[in-house]
């Protein structure tokens, strides 16, 4: 795929994109949060720094978070969205609810990442009768207990089966493939072993030519191979996100928006030589 249509947008997938995260929740360690000032002021500073797309989320999916409730994710999540209406940049928004995918595309959301793949029910109609972009993820058990003891017969096999089914799922639904990105889900029910076997592997999840994303940013991966603890791991981060790129993700997830973009500019002036 050439582009990646979202809502208004039609972004060009001639090189890696970049996503920036912004956290909306009491755990996030990235200098965002609950307070919409402070999430507003850091979602600008993204785009200021070079992100292409921004990804908000207001609920937590790190391993044994607890569900947030319904009122509590829309109350943090629309003022922010809301005020990025004129941003510029398509804004995502990171959810797994149907509710929350329909306030957020009638507030101006431009895409839908979703930790379930659209699996909830409402949650495809949802999306097909939008013209936003959807991000479908892989994910082995929930938030709250994937990490407890993940296990795979054929872990790439077993991940890119159930891509595929759920991309055969938004076809019958009407959903354009030019509207679709593939998710492994590194660290969503995943080994550190398994992770950095889908990061060896990345190319194999490109189904039918469909943009892989790639959110490995900071993640307990990268901690376990560097000791590192989570706010030390940025250089990790961005050699993550290389290696990605490299080969063949097309969305790079991310805390550190200007590292990465560094990064990519080296790697794209070397091969431009």
């Amino acid at each position: 795929m050439s582009r990646l249509d979202c809502g208004k947008f039609s972004l060009e997938l001639d090189r890696p994109l970049i996503m920036g995260i912004v956290n909306l929740t009491p755990d996030s360690f990235s200098g965002d949060g609950v307070a919409a000032e402070r999430a507003l002021a850091h979602a600008h500073a993204q785009i200021a720094a070079g992100a292409d797309i921004l990804d908000l989320g207001a609920e937590s999916t790190r391993p044994g978070a607890p569900p947030t409730p319904l009122d509590e994710e829309l109350r943090r999540l629309l003022p922010v969205l809301e005020g990025l209406a004129d941003c510029g940049v398509p804004v995502s928004i990171d959810t797994y609810k149907p509710e929350v995918m329909r306030a957020a595309i009638a507030a101006g959301a431009a895409m839908i990442n979703d930790i379930e793949a659209l699996c909830r029910p409402g949650a495809l109609e949802v999306v097909a009768a939008s013209d936003v972009g959807v991000c479908l993820m892989h994910m082995q058990g929930q938030p709250v207990d994937m990490q407890h003891n993940p296990q795979y017969a054929d872990l790439v096999g077993e991940v890119r089966d159930f891509l595929a089914q759920r991309l055969a799922a938004t076809d019958a639904a009407g959903i354009a493939r030019s509207r679709i990105v593939l998710d492994p889900g590194f660290g969503f029910g995943k080994t550190v072993g398994d992770n950095y076997a889908m990061l060896r592997r990345l190319p194999e999840f490109a189904i039918d030519g469909l943009p892989v994303l790639a959110g490995m940013s900071r993640k307990s991966m990268l901690g376990a191979v560097t000791g590192r603890p989570v706010d030390a791991r940025v250089p990790a981060s961005v050699a993550a996100a290389l290696i990605a790129a490299q080969r063949g993700a097309r969305i790079l997830r991310v805390h550190d928006v200007a590292a990465t973009r560094d990064a990519l500019a080296v790697w794209r002036a070397v091969d431009a030589g």
